[in-house]
């Protein structure tokens, strides 16, 4: 009697868009230009964008990264990351005399200016986001005694505020969206005169991002996300591949830390990125899995990115001018 062996036909499905936003983009050559034009070392306040991989590659080309400007000595130039920055580090900047370039994601300013606009209107702010992430704290920053954080959709019963108050919420851009509109779903059942911020606060790619990953998710056996611990949109795609119907969904900075048991019966592979993430991480990932007789992948596309940002008119200036050298 022969034995039934598992004729399934292996699959590999690849989520697009994936990757590099144009906010990350162009934080990443606004430090690699920096370091053309001006030389080593260059510090960076925070991480530039949260992945390992485009850290590393950065200090290995000049670039110091530290976590306040202490750090900076006086007079020396420092990028300020995507993830923005409150008028409190731009002042402390001011004092210590540095050469600032802000690489903040227009998208992530775009929150900031809705921010200052409520605030001068004296409206209560409800920030929703994760406490302690660099964005966040940005955003608090810009108009700290009129905002509250609200980290979750449960958050909002232990809210004490003045009903009667004028109130708008803002978001963090990386968040997951269907849990966003939860938690401002119940916001406006307890202060029914909320208002929205002018435009989504989420930004394009993060929403892009989980809807590819929504779209191919309920056939995986298993997605794979390619992306930092520390990248908020990264660990998203985690969770909405799992919410979407992923039988399992990892994050991995690298393929090596795939682990064997992982493809233990599965048939069909999701793979994607966080905006955070170069292509080459992903190759590494599909060369793991060919590796491991999957076969090529398949490309699933929900939709055309094309949207780009100029770089931080600090260094566009500089670029004109040393261009004009020559």
């Amino acid at each position: 009697m022969s034995s039934t062996v598992d004729q399934t036909p292996k699959r590999v499905i690849l989520a697009a868009p994936r990757g590099y936003c144009a906010g990350v983009d162009r934080a990443v050559v606004t430090v690699e230009r920096a370091l053309e034009t001006y030389g080593a070392p260059v510090y960076v306040r925070k991480q530039i964008v949260h992945n390992k991989h485009v850290v590393r590659t950065l200090e290995e080309r000049g670039a110091i990264f530290v976590d306040e400007l202490d750090s900076v000595p006086t007079g020396a130039r420092v990028v300020f990351s995507a993830h923005g920055v409150s008028p409190a580090v731009h002042d402390e900047a001011a004092v210590r005399e540095l050469k600032t370039i802000d690489a903040t994601c227009p998208l992530v300013t775009k929150v900031h200016r809705e921010a200052q606009r409520f605030a001068a209107k004296d409206v209560q702010i409800l920030l929703i986001g994760h406490a302690g992430h660099e964005e966040v704290e940005g955003t608090m920053g810009q108009a700290p005694e009129r905002t509250t954080l609200v980290q979750r959709p449960e958050d909002v019963d232990a809210l004490d505020l003045d009903g009667d108050a004028s109130m708008a919420w803002i978001s963090q851009t990386t968040l997951s969206v269907d849990e966003t509109m939860e938690t401002v779903d119940r916001l406006r059942e307890k202060y029914p005169m909320l208002m929205d911020p002018p435009s989504d606060d989420i930004c394009y790619a993060t929403q892009n991002r989980q809807q590819a990953v929504k779209q191919i998710a309920p056939r995986c056996d298993l997605v794979i996300v390619v992306g930092s611990v520390n990248s908020s949109n990264s660990v998203r795609l985690v969770e909405v591949a799992l919410e979407a119907g992923a039988k399992a969904s990892y994050l991995v900075d690298y393929n090596t830390e795939i682990k064997p048991e992982w493809l233990d019966g599965v048939s069909t592979v999701g793979v994607t990125s966080g905006a955070s993430v170069p292509e080459e991480l992903v190759e590494g990932v599909l060369e793991f899995l060919l590796e491991r007789g999957y076969p090529v992948a398949e490309e699933e596309r929900l939709t055309e990115e094309n949207l780009t940002f100029s770089l931080p008119p600090e260094l566009r200036r500089d670029l004109k001018a040393s261009a004009h050298k020559y």
